[in-house]
């Protein structure tokens, strides 16, 4: 169910027209980082992974589209952050993934 999702991120990244090729290439990276990271976490946080994939996906969704609602943007950006606070201390890198893909989508036209 996460690989799903995280393809689904993959799909939209490289689909989209709303953002040019270096942060197209630097949400890749991104995205593989995440991949990694919640790959761990699935072992021990099941349903935390699928949350952090889920908000990443819809966060993904609402950056790249043609017509953005920031507010719409701003709350799926917040509730992606606060999917991970928990994890400050047991997954440190996996926070500042999360912390790089919100500001990166944040950025993108806004």
């Amino acid at each position: 169910m996460i690989e799903d999702t995280l393809a689904k991120i993959e799909a939209r990244i490289q689909s989209t027209d709303a953002i040019n090729e270096d942060k197209r290439r630097e949400l890749q990276q991104l995205l593989a980082t995440l991949k990694s990271e919640v790959a761990g976490l699935s072992k021990t946080h099941a349903e935390q992974a699928q949350s952090i994939a889920g908000l990443t996906e819809v966060s993904t969704r609402e950056a790249t589209r043609k017509q953005q609602n920031p507010q719409l943007l701003k709350d799926s950006l917040k509730g992606l952050t606060s999917s991970v606070e928990e994890f400050e201390t047991s997954h440190p890198r996996l926070v500042q993934i999360v912390n790089s893909i919100s500001n990166t989508l944040s950025n993108l036209g806004i």
